[in-house]
């Protein structure tokens, strides 16, 4: 017999939302550690770094993201290491965030105008200083709307990380829906709960760049 959807269905979906959450953060702290990386390789000096930035960048970036998901858990899984559902979506997201947050940042720096190269140089800058004191600031607040937007699409994108056994909330709402046989109403649920997150972080991003356009003033 179908059970009714109720309150408790929906704790449940909120549960599994936390997970959705959980793994995007994990996407996104490996993402930025990963792409600063890469952005940082693209802007080398050395060709055969940038070499190898770019053609990673174009890897990843030509390959959907759901295959990435089935390479780093059966890719593990040949090894011999039984990798719990968690960690290999963990591995996925951040290979697939690193390569479009590089990129992303790597234009943010490369935005900013080369006057403010040329200063730090005639001030007799070391490397280091130019970036963190005069570059980076100007860049991060070219990079937020992308990276935010990226987020977003990372949130959004969790969903495929059921296909290696990982319930968030989309799964969630799959097993809800077969369980009450009521998917419109299940879904219009876990809708809104998606609805929820990326509004709370596009209200931030806002934030953030007002805050960043005041003290840039």
């Amino acid at each position: 017999m179908f059970q009714t959807f109720n309150i408790h269905h929906v704790g449940f979906l909120l549960q599994c939302a936390t997970w959705t959450v959980v793994l995007s953060v994990i996407a996104l702290v490996g993402g930025a550690i990963g792409g600063s990386i890469v952005a940082l390789m693209r802007l080398s000096r050395f060709a055969w770094l940038r070499w190898i930035a770019q053609a990673y960048i174009y890897v990843i970036q030509g390959t959907p993201l759901l295959v990435i998901l089935f390479i780093a858990y059966f890719g593990v899984a040949s090894l011999g290491y039984d990798l719990p559902a968690i960690y290999a979506a963990g591995i996925g997201f951040t290979l697939y965030s690193s390569a479009f947050l590089g990129e992303i940042w790597r234009g943010s720096i490369q935005s900013i105008n080369k006057g403010q190269w040329e200063a730090a140089f005639v001030l007799a800058l070391g490397w280091r200083h130019t970036m963190t004191d005069i570059i980076v600031p100007q860049a991060l607040r070219v990079a937020i709307p992308p990276t935010i937007g990226f987020t977003v699409q990372v949130v959004k994108n969790t969903a495929l990380a059921s296909i290696v056994g990982f319930v968030e909330l989309t799964r969630a709402g799959q097993i809800v829906s077969s369980a009450t046989f009521q998917p419109l109403q299940v879904y219009l649920v876990v809708a809104a709960i998606y609805f929820a997150i990326c509004s709370v972080l596009s209200y931030s991003s806002r934030r953030l760049e007002q805050r960043l356009h005041r003290t840039g003033h």
